[in-house]
């Protein structure tokens, strides 16, 4: 039983945690106005749930702690919680080291959705799904810069283990004894300003459309030009498949705390991101999984589908190399002057760039009920040390927005909040495992959240703070001076929203050759205006124009996404008809642990899932010497399909 926190001073404490978390004085921390309003966001309240963990030893679920509690409420939560009074959200798992830590151990959810899309099994694939990043450093030591962050690299990779992280060909993962990462240095001092340029160009053209693969080494690939008089730039590309948004942070925190200071020793961490991963092997035996489940499968027959936008060309046709970028960063009085006014009208300022999204995207398509896809930080509450590991744990939430005409922008954000909060309380099934079950029901091989969401406004105050600005040899970090790159596979089109510094910064990040770029340009300059519109206060009293139609009315022709041409299946039935047709039966059954014995048998309907098509492509490789593609697989995954796909392959008809 958790020790309960004295009840008369409860409310002071928690008072310090806000106080803390948004500057504030304790005594100016009333127990009746919500975290929002005070000036929270659903960011800051990961950093609030790690601070009660620590302090009170109170663990709360991500679904516990809402923008809108109130100091009372949230006691309230805490005494209940440490007098070990049953929740609903109580998840019986305990992280802890594992005895082996070089086994190997799965990949989670949204890993195997971009391992698989490393393998070219989706439209929309790259060979490597990553991020590039790279900024600008000053007052460079050009003598000791290398030296201090090759060290500074091979004592993190000790402190995180996940800077060793490999993922086999079958699709699991383990972290080597050895195996980190190493510095490439370009030096570029006694360059002229011409051929810096290039090679600096040279260099991020190569990270950005050749990323790290943890299949074959390292998914951090980290360089660092020195240029004359002082200055640089440091280089990092994170593979999504082993690092996430968060992680880049708490990576780049502390690579550079440890290359400001050849003595720095950072706490130690109790357990590591493999730890994590086994302990979660229980999550579906749990009742609040199951909960879960069933409360997003009971919903899915009802969800929208992807916003209708206008396509240049089909998907399936088109292999991009890297995704365009539109950029626009508000001022820090701009940020200041949005975040006063949301906190005014309780709303977050991630749910005020969601709703002007979501009506940009309903003009564009011409409908008003839409499906998205957010990006989730989803890091379950299972150990205080958490917060501080790098890994994989992000995963993707479905989304269904409808915007109600009539409505003004005021009461079309809240709306959006709540139901963004509503579908966050049920984060234990993933949206990949839920997109999954909704391309099944809906029979198509097509991505079923091509437009994506993502906010990570303010995540530097749940981190603790600002990253450094000084890395002692390496200088001053110049975080607004920077150049960045995204490959992400199935996504069509995504926002991505951060702060630098004191600004905001967002950022349409898309498939350039799917979409004319007028129409784009259109887009963003409308989402911009928008968010200008409520800094200044203007725009939330307004009623948005819309689009008639709650959905794509009938007849609009052109490519429209998610209302994509699907390839008609084949017709099978019978026993396996040959040799080939029972090997492939064969590998479905020892995979799926189920037996085959129809030709006809569909490997998803059988319950297989893309990683375990991968899984059932490598053994066919092995047993029959041709290797089924990915993506053709996926398009035809029955026994006499994958046999069809595999003789054509060895020559024959």
């Amino acid at each position: 039983m958790t020790d309960a926190p004295h009840s008369v001073n409860l409310e002071e404490e928690l008072a310090a945690i806000w106080a803390e978390l948004l500057d504030l004085a304790p005594d100016a921390v009333p127990t009746d106005v919500s975290f929002l309003r005070l000036g929270g966001d659903s960011v800051l309240t990961v950093r609030m749930s790690a601070l009660v963990r620590r302090r009170l030893n109170v663990v709360l679920a991500l679904s516990d702690v809402r923008v809108e509690t109130t100091l009372g409420q949230l006691a309230d939560l805490v005494r209940r919680r440490a007098s070990d009074e049953p929740m609903t959200r109580t998840l019986p798992l305990q992280v802890a080291r594992r005895p082996d830590p070089y086994a190997e151990f799965p990949l989670l959810p949204l890993q195997q959705g971009y391992f698989v899309g490393q393998q070219d099994g989706w439209e929309l694939s790259y060979d490597s799904a990553h991020y590039y990043l790279d900024y600008a450093l000053r007052g460079v030591d050009g003598d000791e810069a290398a030296d201090a962050l090759s060290d500074a690299i091979e004592r993190l990779a000790v402190h995180q283990p996940t800077l060793r992280a490999r993922v086999t060909a079958e699709g699991r993962q383990r972290v080597l004894a050895d195996g980190a990462p190493r510095l490439k240095v370009y030096d570029l001092r006694e360059s002229t300003p011409e051929d810096a340029a290039a090679v600096l160009a040279g260099v991020r053209h190569e990270m950005s459309t050749h990323g790290p693969d943890p299949t074959s080494g390292p998914g951090l690939d980290i360089r660092l030009t020195l240029l004359p008089e002082g200055e640089g730039r440091l280089h990092l590309g994170f593979s999504l498949l082993t690092f996430d948004g968060w992680s880049s942070g708490v990576l780049s925190r502390d690579l550079l705390a440890y290359a400001a200071d050849w003595n720095a020793v950072l706490p130690p961490l109790e357990v590591h991101f493999g730890d994590y991963v086994t302990a979660l092997a229980d999550l579906p035996k749990t009742e609040a999984w199951q909960a879960d489940r069933d409360w997003w499968f009971s919903r899915l027959d009802e969800l929208p589908l992807p916003p209708a936008l206008p396509l240049a060309a089909d998907p399936k046709d088109v292999r991009p190399v890297t995704m365009g970028n539109r950029e626009h960063r508000w001022s820090a009085g701009r940020w200041s002057a949005l975040r006063r006014q949301c906190a005014r009208r309780e709303v977050t300022p991630s749910t005020a760039m969601l709703t002007a999204f979501a009506i940009v995207l309903a003009r564009w398509s011409g409908h008003r009920r839409m499906l998205l896809n957010s990006l989730q930080l989803n890091r379950l509450p299972l150990h205080p040390d958490l917060h501080r590991v790098v890994g994989a744990f992000a995963s993707t939430m479905l989304l269904p927005v409808e915007l109600v005409h009539g409505a003004t922008f005021a009461e079309l954000a809240a709306a959006a909040q709540k139901t963004s909060g509503e579908h966050a309380a049920h984060n234990l099934i993933t949206g990949v495992e839920v997109g999954r079950e909704l391309a099944r029901r809906r029979g198509t091989w097509r991505p079923v959240g091509p437009v994506v969401f993502q906010s990570v406004l303010g995540v530097d105050a749940a981190m603790g703070g600002r990253p450094p600005e000084e890395a002692g040899p390496l200088g001053r970090i110049i975080a607004g001076d920077y150049f960045h790159q995204l490959r992400t596979p199935q996504v069509a089109l995504e926002v991505r929203c951060f702060e630098i510094g004191d600004e905001a910064v967002a950022v349409f990040s898309l498939v350039d050759e799917l979409f004319e770029e007028t129409a784009v340009t259109a887009a963003f300059t409308e989402f911009v205006a928008l968010v200008d519109d409520l800094a200044d206060g203007s725009g939330w009293d307004l009623v948005p124009q819309l689009p008639e139609s709650a959905d794509l009315p009938e007849g609009e022709d052109g490519l429209r996404l998610g209302r994509l041409p699907e390839a008609a299946p084949e017709r099978y039935s019978g026993p396996p008809a040959d040799d080939l047709e029972r090997t492939v039966a064969e590998a479905f059954e020892e995979l799926l642990e189920v037996p085959v014995l129809d030709r006809g048998a569909d490997f998803f309907a059988l319950g297989g899932d893309s990683l375990l098509a991968v899984r059932t492509v490598v053994r066919l490789a092995k047993e029959i010497g041709v290797t089924v593609p990915v993506r053709e697989f996926l398009s035809d995954p029955t026994v006499a399909g994958v046999a069809r796909i595999a003789r054509s392959r060895m020559g024959g008809s």
